[in-house]
């Protein structure tokens, strides 16, 4: 099976900056589109930012400008660059690919998830 771990969460004051990482680990022949979500207490879950396998990537408004997604296919993980931050990023933050295995079969998978809270 295939896992996407992530880490980097935490705590920052506004203005600050932190990286997210998502490695993922298993049964894995190609790994398409990387994307990051995420979701804050009463509002719905947001697609922030995303990268092809050939490293165009596209952002949500609310983050473009702020935020930088990159990946690094060699060790099957996708970054995500947080700075300026806002109180309003306050978010669970989730990755997501859509990965090819071994076998031909393609799945979608979503990490754990990591909080991040932006706060003075």
């Amino acid at each position: 099976q295939v896992q996407l771990v992530e880490s980097g969460g935490g705590l920052a004051q506004p203005g600050g900056s932190l990286r997210l990482s998502c490695a993922a680990s298993g049964s894995i022949f190609s790994i398409n589109a990387m994307d990051w979500h995420r979701q804050a207490p009463g509002i719905q879950r947001e697609l922030i930012a995303s990268i092809t396998s050939g490293g165009t990537t596209n952002y949500a408004d609310s983050v473009k400008g702020r935020f930088t997604i990159s990946r690094d296919n060699a060790k099957n993980t996708v970054y995500l660059q947080m700075k300026s931050l806002k109180p309003e990023d306050t978010a669970v933050y989730y990755c997501h690919a859509d990965i090819r295995g071994r076998f031909g079969l393609m799945y979608s998978y979503w990490g754990q998830g990591t909080q991040v809270t932006v706060s003075s």
